[in-house]
């Protein structure tokens, strides 16, 4: 029997999966500016910190796993989606969208080196309130 107390509590880290991660360092640090937190000591592997969410960036072949990148967008927080997107760009960022409305917030999708995704996000709308169903 589940309990009415929530089970899950939150997030504490999305893997990020690389081939190269001298260069997802590289990326993740340099170009994103996401401050690094942690580094798993001879094993390839990083912690950034995204505001209120980590991304574990990890040489999959490392941890006995095959590399495939991810295949939907991690959703990064931004103020301004396109002066965002026009700093990325300045810094050789393909976008592989134009910048889009989706009738909540605006959105602009990108690859790292992996060709992992990732979205500029800004909530312009309030989240939907949950439903006591």
């Amino acid at each position: 029997m589940i309990s009415s107390q929530t089970l899950v509590k939150g997030v504490d880290f999305v893997c990020v999966p690389t081939a190269d991660f001298d260069a997802a360092v590289a990326f993740y640090g340099d170009v994103l500016g996401l401050p690094c937190i942690d580094r798993y000591g001879q094993m390839p592997g990083a912690e950034f910190q995204a505001g209120n969410l980590t991304l574990a960036v990890m040489e999959t072949k490392a941890f006995g796993q095959e590399f495939r990148p991810n295949a939907m967008p991690i959703a990064l927080q931004v103020d301004d989606v396109a002066a965002a997107r026009e700093q990325l760009e300045a810094a050789g960022v393909e976008f592989v969208t134009d910048v889009f409305d989706s009738g909540v917030c605006h959105q602009a999708i990108f690859k790292d080196p992996d060709g992992n995704p990732l979205g500029l996000h800004h909530r312009y709308a309030p989240p939907k309130q949950r439903s006591s169903a």
